[in-house]
């Protein structure tokens, strides 16, 4: 059975059972089911104690048996619910996965979120548990509880923003969902904004079709809805039709392109023992001392490599106005925007979980996992920037205008 049938069937099971009409029955169908859950977990806790399971007298070696339940109301993230305890009759039975005189038990579904955030399946969590703890539970019931995080993403997605950020960074990363028996591409698209207090924050996170300068417009939209109001500087990749894009909402920031980007376009014309040398001459252009003194550097790399690969020079040609535009701004401003590590950074950590996940069943599944995965990794990023207090008078005296009403 595959995994939708499986979620169909398991949907039609809890519409009967609960007979589904709003929101609030589902939180409380998922509820019950967590209610179950625990039961089968103190059961299978029990088992272990006593060195049996129920009604299996042969293996029985203890004189210590079961002593019926008890009611106990816990407290989870839905709420509270009542499960039915299981009792050894010489009180020797210490449960684990919720200790005597514990009615919390959040930090379960915690572990639960922690282990789908890290790249495991459902099925792997379920197994992890076992292992663990020694209960059996569906993959299913892992996924009700991680559904849970679902109205989370949405309140997250639609919070408000600053009205303005001095630098913004965009780049999408691509990750493979299941459409029926095939698997297409999917973009996750990411926005990572810089705000005056010189934090990092994600913006907005959201998947779509192939990347496209539409979809990107559409998305810095939803962040002007969202009450951002101006942004300094955009740091992009090459995609056809970004700048155009960017500057339909946001009309004064400026776009600048990722160096990375273009070294890694024009490095794919050029030999592998050649590499190094070509790349050390692109160095002397973005990391010259002003623009003359890269407009020289410039000029001596073409010459030098025109004749050898003429198409790794076109891509420097026809972006060149843009390298040159970051010597507009100090130096420490141009090392925040002549690259968009900041944003790779943190695809390269999601991509540590997506790539071992191969195909995704839905976009529900890669959201939940990516949304998980960024509340862990941006809890280092309440730190200031670097320098920021000299960036942030710099960037003042740039864009006095636009930037100080907000301070």
């Amino acid at each position: 059975m595959t995994r939708k049938a499986a979620m169909n069937q398991l949907f039609n099971l809890i519409q009967d059972e609960y007979e589904i009409k709003s929101a609030g029955d589902i939180e409380a169908a998922l509820l019950d089911m967590f209610g179950s859950f625990i039961e089968q977990a103190l059961e299978a806790e029990l088992d272990q104690h006593l060195g049996y399971s129920r009604y299996d007298f042969r293996n029985k070696s203890t004189s210590n048996a079961r002593n019926g339940r008890k009611p106990k109301t816990i407290q989870t993230r839905l709420g509270e619910t009542t499960v039915q305890a299981p009792r050894d009759r010489e009180g020797s039975f210490q449960p684990q996965i919720v200790p005597k005189r514990q009615t919390n038990v959040i930090g379960i579904e915690d572990k639960i979120l922690s282990l789908y955030a890290k790249g495991l399946s459902t099925r792997d969590i379920s197994k992890t548990l076992e292992e663990i703890y020694g209960f059996e539970t569906s993959h299913e019931t892992i996924s009700a509880v991680t559904d849970k995080v679902i109205p989370l993403i949405q309140e997250w997605q639609q919070r408000p923003l600053d009205a303005v950020y001095p630098i913004i960074y965009l780049e999408a990363l691509h990750v493979k969902v299941r459409d029926g028996i095939s698997a297409s591409n999917k973009a996750v698209y990411c926005i990572i904004g810089v705000s005056l207090e010189g934090r990092k924050d994600i913006l907005s996170l959201s998947i779509g079709e192939a990347e496209s300068a539409s979809y990107w417009m559409s998305l810095l939209d939803e962040l002007k809805a969202r009450g951002v109001q101006d942004i300094c500087i955009a740091c992009v990749d090459g995609l056809s039709g970004f700048k155009q894009a960017i500057q339909a909402v946001f009309p004064h920031a400026l776009v600048q392109r990722c160096l990375v980007h273009l070294i890694r376009q024009s490095t794919k014309f050029v030999s592998y023992q050649d590499r190094k040398s070509f790349c050390y001459d692109l160095k002397q252009i973005y990391q010259a001392i002003n623009q003359s003194a890269a407009e020289q550097a410039f000029k001596t790399f073409k010459d030098k490599w025109n004749p050898l690969v003429p198409l790794a020079v076109r891509v420097w040609e026809n972006n060149i106005e843009e390298v040159y535009q970051l010597f507009h701004f100090p130096k420490e401003i141009r090392k925040m925007i002549y690259t968009t590590n900041a944003i790779e950074s943190y695809n390269s950590q999601l991509r540590k979980v997506l790539k071992n996940k191969g195909a995704f069943p839905n976009e529900t599944s890669v959201m939940k996992l990516i949304y998980l995965q960024t509340m862990e990794f941006t809890k280092k990023w309440q730190r200031q920037i670097s320098n920021w207090s000299q960036i942030l008078n710099q960037l003042l005296i740039l864009y006095p205008d636009r930037l100080t009403p907000y301070l």
